[in-house]
Formats: structure tokens, sequence, C-alpha cells
């Protein structure tokens, strides 16, 4: 039986949000994202795990193999510190690398943080999964699924979630559309 929305997994990985220590924000950031962007219906899955590489390879192939998401998310992880670890766990996974977000995302902070080349963010196809790392900041992962926008909210550097519905499309997910007013999904003209 196809599908007929989308089914989107998000994972915060973070030993102290795991622990209680705080609270996590990158979960309940992108949904309220996503269901800002969105315009079609879709299914969520969510988890909270600690950094551990494990812990985080077994997740992702639950997401995509079990639960089949078609997108998955991730938050946190991916600076230099010693237990930053999802992007080893992601691309591990992987069976295709899909660089060019990871390159994006670290394009668009670099407009607002020298610090941004510290981030290891990168993507994978997973069968018919797109995993992409994002950022840990709410700020953050809004700037790079929606890209730059001057001061009359005008996009002048894409965000990475242009892209995204293309993608599916191109490994067999559903289709999903966007509200343009908050990111433009750019699809090839059909001839």
């Amino acid at each position: 039986m196809e599908k007929k929305f989308i089914k989107i997994g998000l994972i915060s990985i973070s030993d102290r949000a795991s622990a209680g220590i705080y609270k996590d924000e990158g979960i309940p950031s992108l949904t309220d994202w996503l269901t800002k962007a969105l315009i079609n219906e879709f299914e969520l899955e969510t988890a909270l795990i600690n950094d551990d590489i494990e812990t985080v390879k077994k997740t992702l192939i639950s997401f995509t193999d079990e639960k089949h998401c078609d997108l998955v998310f991730t938050t946190g992880g991916t600076g230099p510190s010693p237990r930053d670890i999802t992007p080893e766990a992601t691309l591990s996974v992987g069976h295709k690398e899909m660089p060019g977000f990871g390159e994006q995302m670290r394009q668009i902070s670099l407009n607002f943080v020298p610090t941004a080349i510290l981030s290891r963010q990168t993507a994978v196809i997973r069968h018919k999964s797109l995993i992409v790392n994002l950022p840990g900041q709410p700020r953050s992962i809004q700037q790079t699924l929606e890209g730059l926008k001057d001061s009359n909210s005008d996009t002048i550097v894409q965000g990475i979630f242009s892209a995204i519905p293309y993608c599916l499309d191109l490994i067999g997910a559903p289709f999903i559309e966007t509200r343009e007013s908050v990111v433009k999904s750019f699809r090839p003209k059909n001839k």
C-alpha cells in the first residue's frame, strides 16, 4: 500500500538533554518549522538519545528500515568535541553521501558566526530515506533550512530545504510541497 503522506523522523542527540539536565529544543523547533513550511500532511517519529555512536546508528537504522521514515533530521552532535559523533554514525549507515547539504549549511551559518567552520553536518541516503544532520540550536536550524533573507523577507541565499522535496522525488519518497512564504522548493520544469 502506497503512503499518501510523508513520514519524518526527528532525532535529537544530546547527552545532557537525554539525561534531563536541560530541555531539548531541537525536536519542538523542527516540529514547529515543519508545520509552518509544509503544505502536505505529515507524520512524525521522534527520539531523544545520548551521544553514543551505537545508539545513534541503531536509531537511524530503526527510523529508516523499521519505522519507514522518508526524511530524517538529526540535531546535535556535529561539533569537534570527543562526544560529537553524529556525522560518523550517519555516514556509517548511509548508502550514498550527499555532501552538498553540509556545505550549504556551513556557508549559511558563516554569515552569522565564524565558528560555523567547526560544524561537521552531512547528509546521506539510506535505501529510500534522506538523513540530514542539522545544527543543534533552533535559530541555526531555521536559518539553514530556510536560507538567508533580506529585510523584505526575500531569499538571498537558498536554504537546504529548497532541494529536499526534489531529492525525495528522486529517491521515491512521497511528494511534498512547501509554503513559498517560508521556503520555496525547486524542481526542474517539465519540458
